[in-house]
């Protein structure tokens, strides 16, 4: 078996605006939720901004995912 290669900053370039997008929308989700508990509802500008920071880690652990699917496959 081979050791594990990390993903390369061209992978995490192309998937970083979806991974951002996709925590964005999230976080935003589960601010309304969390208003159900009497939380403060966060505006989606505070949602994108957020997104921005916590999607470098979604995106980061997406891409190693895709780089362990493209090295299967090139056992296959």
């Amino acid at each position: 078996m081979r050791p594990e290669r990390r993903p390369s900053w061209k992978l995490l370039s192309a998937l970083y605006p979806f991974g951002a997008g996709a925590m964005g929308v999230n976080l935003f989700f589960a601010a309304l939720i969390g208003s159900w508990l009497g939380w403060p509802v966060l505006t989606p500008l505070q949602a994108a901004a957020g997104g921005l920071v916590i999607g470098l880690p979604a995106t980061y652990a997406f891409a190693g995912h895709i780089v362990r699917l493209m090295e299967k496959a090139e056992d296959a």
